[in-house]
């Protein structure tokens, strides 16, 4: 059986849509390499989320950016210049690419020679994706994950009735766009096996949010009344009675489904006298909504959390505690699944979970410095140290990280580390 080598992704990335998107790709066991720019006068190098939050190791690696990009290399290359696009083409060709990724506006895709048509001709096999705020009919148009949630109307969908529009909690548009790209890639890498060509992924943040109103746009095909897609604070629209209810010491949230456990909620002990027979079905209930949630704070606030959530259980009500961040972590169902990777200095740091349960490891390399790999990867592409050196004077390629990298990359799958 022949060996296949894992698939290689060549990312122009920065923030954290397309970055979240390759981050999935390293969970596979695949090669993540990064494209960052050179340094331009009076900025900072690199991808600007570098430079987010609390200094973790030295100036450019801060804690907004460790997460989503452990297990990768970095690269630097001013794609500005021929030379580097040339080099960039090089690299392509000589690491065998599989997927080019890039989240810069479009108006930049031909000015920068990673445009479809451009890499497409050099290597026909590869699979190009981009991420960017409206697709490429739209070239202009900058996406922000805020701005976008208020574009595509998910903050007008999210806070209470009379309050003011509100984002999510979670840059949901930001994650959305980054997992529609990873699914197209899938699918555009399996059509890939079957015709030996690539093709190009445009992925639009306002339409991939967009399909996410899939409970609130198609009403506007039946006349549906403003409270159906408007604000509706942490009630649901269309079930009732789901909401926060207070206790004594919080709050627990319940939801209810359906009639039968709606029934079920009023057979538990101090919860019968918010029955009755307009309350019997979920249509009914709607007509009483208000009146529903005043009957049922008035028993909730006068019992324990653990109180109330140990009668919910045994009735089979759905419900569940409003956790902090901390507590979230410390859940064995989530704490048992956690990625992990390795600090500089030998401390092992705890991340997220994958979506999904990994195949191989689930220890990854920390984040690369800036321009961590450039010397290596262009080593690896033919390219000479002096020549190297020569690109570097010129200011085509950023080499200057590399005498402190924090490790030689790795044998076995890209990405991967073992613990300890």
């Amino acid at each position: 059986m022949t060996h296949r080598r894992p698939p290689v992704v060549l990312s122009l990335e920065q923030a954290l849509s397309l970055p979240h998107a390759t981050l999935r790709f390293v969970h596979k066991g695949w090669r993540v390499v990064r494209v960052e720019p050179t340094a331009t006068p009076g900025g900072l190098p690199g991808d600007p989320n570098r430079y987010i939050g609390k200094r973790i190791v030295g100036d450019d690696r801060r804690s907004y950016f460790i997460a989503q990009n452990v297990g990768k290399e970095a690269i630097a290359i001013d794609l500005k210049d021929p030379r580097g696009q040339a080099l960039l083409h090089r690299i392509i060709v000589a690491l065998g690419v599989d997927v080019f990724c890039c989240n810069t506006l479009p108006k930049r895709y031909r000015q920068l020679g990673i445009d479809y048509e451009t890499l497409s001709a050099i290597k026909p096999d590869l699979v190009w994706a981009g991420i960017s705020a409206m697709g490429p009919d739209y070239p202009e148009v900058p996406g922000y994950d805020p701005a976008m949630q208020a574009m595509v109307g998910f903050m007008e969908l999210t806070g209470h009735r009379d309050g003011p529009p509100m984002l999510s909690g979670v840059p949901l548009i930001d994650l959305k766009a980054g997992d529609d790209l990873y699914a197209e890639v899938m699918a555009a890498l399996l059509e890939r096996e079957h015709t030996g060509r690539g093709r190009a992924i445009h992925v639009s943040m306002l339409q991939s949010a967009a399909s996410w109103l899939v409970t609130t746009m198609p009403l506007l095909n039946f006349d549906c009344d403003p409270s159906e897609i408007g604000r509706a604070g942490n009630e649901h629209r269309k079930f009732i009675p789901t909401n926060a209810y207070p206790t004594s010491d919080g709050f627990v949230f319940v939801t209810i489904g359906n009639d039968l456990q709606w029934a079920r909620l009023t057979r538990v002990p101090g919860f019968s006298g918010i029955a009755n027979e307009t309350r019997r079905t979920n249509e009914g209930r709607h007509r009483e909504r208000a009146a529903i949630h005043e009957d049922i704070a008035a028993v909730t606030r006068r019992q324990t959390t653990a109180a109330l959530m140990e009668a919910f259980r045994l009735a089979t009500i759905p419900h569940a505690p409003i956790q902090t961040i901390p507590q979230v972590a410390a859940m064995d169902a989530v704490a048992r699944k956690m990625t992990t990777s390795t600090m500089p200095d030998g401390r092992t740091i705890r991340l997220q979970p994958p979506a999904v349960d990994l195949d191989g490891p689930s220890h990854f390399r920390f984040p690369p410095c800036y321009a961590e790999h450039t010397a290596a990867v262009l080593r690896e592409a033919g390219v000479s140290d002096d020549e190297c050196a020569a690109l570097a004077d010129a200011g085509v390629v950023s080499i200057e990280a590399v005498a402190t990298a924090t490790a030689p990359l790795p044998h076995g799958p890209p990405g991967a580390q073992s613990p300890g």
